[in-house]
């Protein structure tokens, strides 16, 4: 198992490289090379793939975490990374094209938004209930729930949420791909039509990908692996992360497509953004995307490892009790 100080610091030499002159990455101009290109391409999408950026790191973590290992996340990364790369090597073919320029016609971040939470809600209704869909309307209107929330004398093999659906990464990456910002705006608009011919028209896109692969390999690891180092046992490590999947993909599935339908009636709040001076896409300005990775990561997958944890700990003690009686 890949220990956290090698991840750290895997992340921190991939930091270092990237940020080597860090102004001409995120300003490439003159005459580049198609090499050149290509290496400025992988550079941006690994510094796209550490920074705590709203298309990636949700998604990341959700999956990752209910992988319940390093293996398991690293996994989770690449599969998401790979439908993210497949979009974008599309996206640089329509900017050598000139087909692109939609993106700066139209605001997709709510579509891309409301998507990306409609899919990780499905998901996360999966994992928690069985079901692909559910939302408690009789209850928000003032019904009685259907069921109570007390732990239940069940052995906790029989309580564990269902198997995470980890292939659907790279649906949510094919989605997520379509979500556009300043490193997309880099690759698309000044790299790709530089490119000779329209057959070397995917290559800065799908190295961007790579970049981002990278990244999100090694973030889907550290996520994974989370559990491992917390010394749980098998059975909580596992119910723990199924349960910790479903809430953060099912929550914050819903909290992403609500901020997609608020973006797409009230635009002018996908502008809003307070500078925190750092030069880094992604680190620049805390806005709305930035909000969305603290609440979905940092709130809602917090929260929902520590009452996985504490629901887990609670099912073991009731049934310990219960064997030795």
């Amino acid at each position: 198992m890949i220990s956290n100080l090698a991840l750290l610091t895997t992340v921190a030499v991939l930091l270092g490289l990237g940020a080597f002159n860090l102004n001409f990455l995120l300003h490439p101009s003159g005459q580049l090379t198609v090499t050149e290109i290509l290496i400025v391409s992988l550079f941006l999408g690994m510094l796209h793939g550490i920074t705590p950026d709203e298309h990636t790191w949700p998604i990341t973590f959700s999956y990752a975490v209910g992988e319940y290992s390093t293996k398991g996340g690293m996994r989770a990364g690449f599969l998401f990374s790979l439908g993210f790369t497949i979009q974008r090597a599309l996206l640089t073919t329509l900017g050598y094209i000139g087909l692109a320029y939609f993106y700066m016609k139209y605001n997709l971040d709510g579509p891309v938004y409301f998507m990306v939470g409609l899919v990780m809600a499905i998901a996360g209704s999966y994992i928690l209930r069985g079901k692909y869909i559910h939302i408690p309307i009789d209850v928000l209107l003032g019904g009685h729930q259907h069921h109570t929330n007390e732990a239940r004398r069940i052995p906790l093999h029989e309580a564990h949420p269902k198997e995470v659906p980890i292939k659907m990464t790279i649906i949510h990456g094919l989605i997520a791909g379509f979500g556009f910002g300043a490193y997309a705006s880099i690759i698309t608009f000044v790299l790709a039509p530089e490119m000779p011919n329209i057959w070397y028209a995917p290559l800065p896109g799908l190295m961007f990908g790579i970049g981002t692969m990278l990244m999100q390999i090694i973030l889907g690891a550290f996520f994974g692996g989370l559990l491992r180092a917390k010394k749980f046992t098998e059975e909580e490590v596992k119910y723990v992360g199924r349960k910790t999947a479903g809430i953060t993909l099912y929550y914050g599935g819903i909290v992403f497509a609500l901020v997609g339908l608020l973006i797409i009636f009230l635009p002018q709040i996908d502008a809003w953004a307070i500078s925190t001076g750092i030069p880094i896409p992604n680190l620049n300005a805390i806005d709305i995307g930035f909000l969305l990775v603290i609440s979905v990561v940092g709130i809602i997958g917090v929260y929902g490892i520590i009452r996985s944890y504490r629901e887990a700990v609670k099912i073991h003690r009731i049934n310990s009790t219960t064997n030795n009686a």
